[in-house]
């Protein structure tokens, strides 16, 4: 046994070598690297994507936001009841309220009737809001998306809002399409998902207006 340890204890050597080489390698000097690359080549989305109005962080392009004011009613706990904010593009609905550190979706089945219930409601407040008949409001204005975090809405959804936005806004509607057509982002490589407007970077764009 005693001839062999010479043995064991090389071979333990080139282990332990190893490990520290490898530890070195991909532990510290490959993270290092990608971090420098990162921040060089993808600088914006290295840091979160963050959106800025007049210098100032004011979230991320990559979660979606509330856009709300206070009704100035309470409900049944006395916490005030907060709706659509008139003056800015609204999102799609969110399970969690856009909180980041909980996203999911509502768990909710098509056949569900708490959820039907929930569509049918939002979808008479968002027409009431827009002005406009029930049939014309797009479904993604009344159903959450599946992560609750997506700042997307389609096209249509933005199209609806545009007329209201700037009317509160004192805008021209064509000032207010422009902005739309601007932050309306085409199908990835082309084909892949349908176009979206982003509405944190829309809505971005009018308080910088």
């Amino acid at each position: 046994m005693a001839s062999n340890l010479p043995g064991s204890v090389r071979q333990f050597g080139v282990a332990l070598r190893a490990v520290l080489f490898f530890t070195v390698l991909l532990g510290l000097a490959y993270p290092l690297v990608m971090t420098g690359v990162s921040q060089v080549v993808f600088h914006g989305n290295a840091n979160g994507s963050i959106v800025q109005v007049a210098g100032k962080d004011t979230g991320s392009d990559l979660i979606g936001q509330a856009y709300t004011q206070d009704s100035g009613k309470k409900d049944a706990d006395g916490n005030a009841i907060m709706v659509a904010d008139p003056k800015w593009f609204q999102t799609r609905p969110s399970a969690v309220d856009y909180d980041g550190k909980g996203s999911s979706a509502s768990q909710l089945g098509p056949n569900n009737s708490d959820l039907l219930a929930m569509v049918e409601e939002r979808r008479k407040t968002v027409a009431a809001l827009e002005g406009v008949q029930e049939a014309q409001v797009p479904p993604d204005a009344v159903t959450a998306s599946g992560s609750g975090l997506d700042p997307a809405i389609s096209p249509a959804y933005a199209a609806l809002q545009v007329n209201r936005v700037a009317r509160e806004r004192g805008l021209d509607v064509a000032k207010v399409q422009q902005l739309v057509k601007e932050n309306t982002k085409g199908r990835t490589l082309g084909f892949l998902g349908e176009p979206y407007v982003n509405v944190v970077t829309l809505n971005n764009a009018l308080a910088s207006n």
